[in-house]
């Protein structure tokens, strides 16, 4: 630059440096693919690494800069360097970490978050996965995108990732958002290109191109901006609403963007059109026999759930026509669950009611046969949301439940980012979209 500083770019290409040698290269990105070119001139070297995935050149760059480091150990004959790697967060660590953190010195939020023994941080534009350092044990981001930024808890509650420090927040639901923003919060656009709109601490934002989450600027009704760094410095998002104010499309950056219909608008019941007639598939269901086990097993002790909490609510959708199938399983809407399980869900019911809510069961304990049934209902494409009658399901073995949160003071059902029996991506507990209310009871729940 005018003071003489370099400025890490030239012609079609980078400038940096690895382990004191000057390092050029070009990373690029387009859908399904990432890729990094990087060379050393000095020591004649070059590597080209490519992933099957858009977006992942902090892999694709971890594993070219190691490429090249192999060789210069190679030609200098001297032993291999190891590759850096982390393993699982231990639960206790992954206990403390847990919870929502905002800065010290700004109005940016972190959150760190658990699902089956993995750790996530959500952080600006992105969210990373967490691991421990093999080598030191250190909490470290360890995902496609990046690798090393360190996070360290201090004591106060004191959140420092890299070089920001955090405080933790009271773990409280949000505010629910505006009814404005009702209408907009969705997903647009194509499978290979989906734009999500949602919202997160009184903010709307646009998730892009799978990993980007920017922070939108409200210029008036129906118009946005995109914020003043990242992809789309300059950029505006202007949405087109139907008669009942719900966003048809958005145009983003010049590039229109239709409303994906995903799962069911709010109280809707997902419905499939079931394979062959439900009557014709019970008959078949209840010829047949579950598939044979051996093997040590829990004596036979179903209890009944309401009658350990009767605060514990039902809505057994199973008993009734309002269900994905729209056909009646079950003569009687009880739950029950083996006594082990059914203790556990009551202690966590009276947990919840520490914070005014508690657990309204839609189904426990389901014979094989009904299992068998929901698989042969249900199309190819959507056999991903029920259980392989080849296999059984835990719900045969009194150890599964199908729950949601109620408020105890009005009895009315907390609302989700999908909706019951819902047979979309909006069910997955990692499904980015919907409002921070919404998914603060998942991650509750």
């Amino acid at each position: 630059d005018a003071n003489g500083r370099p400025e890490g770019f030239g012609l079609g290409f980078h400038v940096q440096e690895l382990d004191g040698y000057r390092k050029i290269g070009h990373g690029g990105a387009v859908y399904g693919f990432s890729t990094q070119l990087e060379a050393l001139p000095e020591r004649k070297l070059g590597v080209a690494a490519a992933a099957s995935l858009d977006g992942t050149n902090g892999v694709v760059s971890r594993l070219a800069d190691y490429a090249l480091r192999l060789m210069i150990a190679a030609q200098d004959d001297k032993p291999l360097p190891a590759y850096p790697t982390t393993t699982p967060v231990a639960a206790q660590r992954s206990r403390e970490l847990i919870g929502t953190y905002r800065e010290s010195e700004g109005e940016r939020f972190a959150r760190i978050t658990e699902l089956n023994g993995d750790l996530f941080l959500e952080r600006g534009v992105f969210r990373h996965q967490l691991g421990a350092a093999a080598a030191t044990g250190r909490i470290v981001i360890d995902d496609e995108i990046a690798f090393g930024t360190e996070i360290v808890l201090k004591e106060g509650g004191k959140l420092v990732v890299g070089d920001v420090t955090f405080r933790r927040v009271d773990d409280s639901p949000p505010e629910d958002i505006p009814q404005r923003w009702r209408g907009l919060i969705g997903e647009y656009g194509w499978d290979h290109n989906t734009l999500y709109v949602l919202e997160d601490n009184g903010q709307l934002y646009a998730l892009i191109e799978w990993f980007y989450y920017y922070p939108l600027k409200e210029v008036r009704e129906n118009v946005f901006e995109f914020p003043d760094y990242g992809l789309y410095h300059g950029e505006g998002l202007k949405f087109t609403r139907d008669t009942d104010g719900r966003a048809t499309e958005v145009v983003a950056a010049e590039v229109k963007f239709v409303r994906r219909e995903v799962g069911t608008k709010d109280g809707a019941t997902f419905k499939i059109e079931p394979l062959k007639p439900i009557d014709e598939l019970r008959a078949v269901a209840l010829a047949a026999s579950p598939p044979d086990e051996s093997g040590e097993f829990r004596e036979t002790e179903l209890v009944d759930l309401t009658r350990l909490d009767p605060t514990i609510k039902l809505d057994i959708r199973y008993a009734t026509t309002n269900n994905f199938t729209g056909a009646v399983f079950y003569k009687q809407p009880r739950a029950f669950m083996q006594r082990p399980a059914a203790e556990a869900v009551v202690r966590a019911h009276l947990r919840l009611k520490e914070r005014g809510l508690g657990l309204l069961i839609h189904d426990a304990y389901r014979p094989w046969h009904v299992t068998k049934m929901f698989w042969d209902a249900t199309p190819d494409d959507l056999k991903d949301f029920v259980a392989n009658r080849a296999n059984g399901s835990r719900h045969n073995r009194g150890c599964a439940v199908d729950l949601t949160l109620y408020d105890l003071a009005s009895g009315e059902p907390i609302q989700m980012v999908a909706g019951y029996d819902e047979f979309s991506p909006r069910s997955f507990p990692l499904y980015p979209g919907g409002t921070s209310r919404q998914r603060w009871y998942r991650e509750l729940l």
